[in-house]
Order: structure tokens, then sequence, then C-alpha cells
């Protein structure tokens, strides 16, 4: 700068990433995940629905059937539920995912489940296309390391109360134990507000998309608490850029013995299609 001049230098700014392999320093074109004929991170957004846990076989077939009819290529259900309270519903374990694997079997869709320890992590990793690691044990480091190992695709929700860093962090656990095929997940965080179940950072969807390659989709779902808020979000985050949506989806809502007030009936569901359909194809992408 001349001396005498008013000009000011530019700041410097060196910003240091904690995490190396999910950062975009490290691969800096988008990461297509490819579980079986479905791309994450491709051009289309990709939709994985069902119920929030497996109940029964006629329930798992009647949701399978269902996605598809609408064209939604991923059934989600969880066979092993992490609850708040002991006494609510835990899944059916080893026999929901055995269930799983027959309606992936009779209707051609793919399996996304969650794992809550290194035994269930086994038995999805067996029965599953994709293992779910929860918002609950996003930070449980020796369960990344694991899933990293299996080198099964990931999904990796983030925590209730952690910060973008932190997310990558676990992610970054995932890929430095050899496993590169992790989609991220936003499912909401906790803040003050009370009125939704958890508020879902759609501001998370562009950030993370800049620092990291890899796919980012959310759920509007947990985020909301409440089916009437569920389709305004996905749309948001469509908008926003996500690669895809998990939404939770009944075949009758009111009897569900998990997550009920959250769940899409199938007529809503494939309203939701529609709609989110549309504003993909208006950027240029499609389901």
């Amino acid at each position: 700068m001349r001396v005498g001049s008013t000009e000011t230098a530019e700041p410097v700014v060196s910003v240091r990433k904690p995490y190396k392999l999910v950062s975009r320093d490290f691969h800096p074109d988008d990461s297509v995940i490819q579980v079986g004929n479905v791309a994450f991170g491709g051009n289309k957004v990709i939709v994985m629905s069902g119920p929030c846990a497996v109940e029964s076989r006629e329930q798992v077939m009647q949701s399978a059937e269902f996605m598809q009819r609408i064209g939604v290529p991923v059934l989600r259900g969880g066979a092993y539920k992490p609850r708040t309270s002991p006494y609510s519903f835990q899944g059916m374990r080893v026999e929901g995912l055995k269930i799983l694997a027959e309606a992936r079997e009779r209707y051609g869709v793919l399996i996304v489940t969650e794992a809550v320890d290194h035994e269930s992590l086994a038995n999805v990793a067996e029965w599953a296309d994709i293992v779910q690691i929860g918002a609950r044990n996003m930070q449980n480091f020796e369960l990344l390391k694991a899933a990293g190992q299996t080198g099964k695709p990931v999904l990796l929700k983030r925590g209730l109360a952690a910060t973008i860093d932190e997310w990558l962090m676990a992610a970054e656990y995932i890929a430095a134990n050899g496993n590169m095929n992790i989609i991220l997940c936003e499912r909401g965080i906790r803040t003050y507000e009370t009125k939704t179940r958890n508020t879902l950072d759609i501001s998370a969807v562009p950030v993370v998309k800049q620092l990291s390659h890899l796919p980012v989709v959310i759920d509007p779902s947990h985020a909301a608490g409440q089916w009437q808020w569920v389709a305004p979000l996905a749309r948001a985050g469509v908008a926003a850029g996500v690669d895809g949506l998990i939404i939770e989806a009944h075949p009758n809502p009111a009897e569900a013995l998990s997550d009920g007030p959250q769940s899409l009936n199938f007529r809503h569901l494939e309203e939701l299609m529609g709609e989110v359909g549309l504003i993909a194809q208006a950027l240029g992408r499609d389901l």
C-alpha cells in the first residue's frame, strides 16, 4: 500500500478445516454415491420413504408396494428403534431386517435402516443397502469407525445439537476408516423453539455443499414433528439444493407404533412427490 494512501489491504483469512477426506479441498468435485441403481449426488433428487418402524410384514409389504408404484426407490423402516422412553416400542430387530429384505426382493426397492450399536451394525450391514447412523449416535466414534470398516453406504444424520464442523468431523471418522460412501442428513437441530420437534437448518444445505463434496439430504419429518409441516420443509429443501429427502410415511399413521403424528399417509406422500418434482424440474433436476 502506498504511503499516505487511504486504501486498505484485503485481510488474509486462513481457515483450517479439521476434516480432510470429506472436504472439497481433498475432492473438489461432487461425489456421487452409487447404491445399486440409485445415485446420490447426481442430477436426481432421491426420495427415501416408509414407516418410522417395522411393525409387521403386512405393513412393510404394503409400504414397499406403494413406494414402487409412485417411484420412490428407497424404502426406509426402523428394525432397531432408539427411543427416549425405555417403555416405547423398540423395534423387531433381526426379524424386522428380514422383512425389509423380503420387501426389497419382492418390489425392487433399496433398504435404509438404522444401526444403534456394534451388534446391530453387523446385522444391518448384512441385510440392508444403506446403514443409517442416527442423530443420537453421530458422535459415537467407535460406532463410526466400525461403520467405516463395513464399506456399506452410510446415511449420517446430524446430531441434535451438533455444529456443522462436528457433523463433518463425524463423517471424517467413517472416511478415515476406509469408507467414502457417506450421505449426510440434516434432520433438524435442537433450539429454543418448541412448536416444532426440531428446527430444520435449511442454511446447512448450501453451507455443507460448499464445504464438502458429499451428497446432502434432509429429513423434514423429524424436523417438523407434525405431518402438516413436512411438505413445506421438503419443498424448501429441494429448492435449497438437497440431493435427497427421507420422509416418514405409514399406511395408517393414527395406528403407528412410532412417530405417527409426523408420518404422512400415502395420499399425502404421493401429492408431495408431485410438488417436489416440479421444483426439481425448475432447477434442472429430476426425481
